[in-house]
């Protein structure tokens, strides 16, 4: 839901086949990144999946800083390389205002500033 509208998102081919293994398919209001160590199915909290990302990126031998944003942005460059629509991109991200704003989103998914309302 994007304010209390269905926003439908394009998403990674192997989706269905993590909804099925977790038995989210029959539990759509079910969180997609869950806790699992106490079994409780709670949504995994900010703090643990941003230390889970950081421990990933020391392991790869990353040397910038990565965060869960970086994953948020590098999905909407793709969508907009893949010939997704500069609208639809500004729906998923929820900043459809500020393209308004003085900010044009261009087609390989930087942002520039920009003086002219999209």
């Amino acid at each position: 839901m994007n304010c209390g509208k269905v926003v439908e998102m394009p998403c990674h081919h192997t989706l269905e086949d993590y909804l099925e293994a977790g038995g989210l398919r029959a539990h759509p209001k079910t969180p997609l990144f869950r806790t699992i160590g106490r079994g409780t199915g709670s949504p995994l909290p900010q703090q643990s999946a941003h230390a889970m990302i950081q421990r990933r990126a020391v392991a790869a031998g990353i040397g910038t800083a990565v965060g869960n944003h970086m994953f948020r942005a590098t999905g909407i460059t793709a969508y907009l390389k893949n010939g997704g629509t500069l609208e639809k991109a500004a729906a998923m991200t929820r900043v459809s205002g500020a393209v308004n704003r003085g900010h044009k989103m261009s087609r390989n998914g930087s942002s520039e500033g920009a003086t002219d309302s999209v």
